[in-house]
């Protein structure tokens, strides 16, 4: 079993400012101060992302991928810089449904989202459908009824009301119903949330298109569990089965930073934790937790507390 105490305890003790909000928000639902959100927005260019180079006004589809999950730790998506983020993400969808880094970011871009790299296009095509997937799901919770969220209640990210008429944004009114991909007819029941549901439709397609028979994809092992989420969300359950099939496989030997994220990703859409991907993803995080209470990141112990921070959000 996870011990969640003892990754609590490293994140308090190696953690910055904004990491522990993070872990108060994860814990209890503690609202960050004013000040830490502010310096978590920090840098945010006119077009509503975040750049990749510091100081620089040319945003990154990746690094505004990537600080949109830091901000969702802190209950932050609801917020005026996320929402102009989600809407400049939808804004760059590509005619075939995709997302790819500006070119002029070629020399800047991670190689994981290298421009004109069909791998990485394809990751940046599952991570930017999973982000606009996750935040209309939040303002379809916040703005149901009592009770039909019961299982899985929302978290205060969005306002009262329906948050996609609030922003403004100039994908609000796209419908889900009549589409259809892969025989399955994708949800569509016209609640407030639906402000990126044709952008997330023609997301899915691409994602879709790109599956193999055998459950993988042409790309890095990430895009399985970004798509199997966003899969799971629009009840393309049979799609999101056989890639969570190919990813309970690799399971034994992925490393903690990706079993954490594999779990976030799962979780954060609303798939039980008793699934049993999740229980496999679970007794991977558990076999690799060190006697710190953190978790090793891929990229360097620097960013311990990131991974430690996806592991917590994986098993709470």
């Amino acid at each position: 079993m996870v011990d969640l105490d003892a990754a609590i305890g490293f994140v308090v003790a190696h953690g910055d400012a904004v990491e522990r909000a993070r872990l108060s928000w994860l814990r209890a639902g503690a609202t960050p101060s004013p000040e830490l959100l502010d310096s978590a927005e920090v840098g945010q260019t006119p077009t509503g992302g975040w750049p990749a180079v510091w100081g620089t006004d040319l945003a990154s589809v990746d690094a505004t991928c990537f600080r949109l999950a830091e901000l969702d730790d802190l209950g932050a998506l609801g917020r005026p810089a996320a929402r102009r983020a989600l809407d400049w993400l939808a804004s760059r969808q590509q005619a075939d449904g995709g997302w790819e880094e500006d070119a002029a970011l070629a020399d800047d871009a991670p190689w994981w989202a290298r421009p004109g790299d069909p791998e990485a296009r394809l990751y940046l095509t599952a991570t930017v459908t999973f982000w606009l997937t996750v935040a209309d799901l939040d303002a379809a919770r916040a703005a149901a009824p009592p009770g039909r969220w019961a299982a899985h209640p929302p978290a205060p990210r969005w306002p009262a009301g329906p948050p996609d008429q609030a922003t403004g944004s100039p994908h609000a009114g796209n419908q889900l119903a009549g589409n259809q991909l892969a025989g399955n007819q994708l949800a569509g029941n016209q609640l407030a949330g639906d402000a990126y549901a044709g952008v997330v439709q023609a997301g899915v397609r691409a994602l879709a298109g790109q599956l193999q028979p055998d459950g993988t994809f042409p790309s890095y092992l990430a895009v399985g569990w970004l798509s199997a989420a966003v899969f799971h969300q629009q009840e393309l359950f049979y799609e999101s089965a056989r890639i969570q099939v190919v990813l309970a496989d690799r399971m034994p030997k992925l490393s903690p930073a990706n079993a954490a994220s594999l779990a976030a990703a799962l979780r954060r859409v609303g798939v039980d934790e008793q699934h049993w991907t999740l229980v496999a993803a679970r007794r991977r995080l558990t076999e690799t937790q060190r006697s710190d209470g953190g978790w090793e990141s891929d990229d360097g112990h620097q960013f311990d507390v990131h991974t430690t921070l996806a592991a917590i959000r994986a098993c709470r």
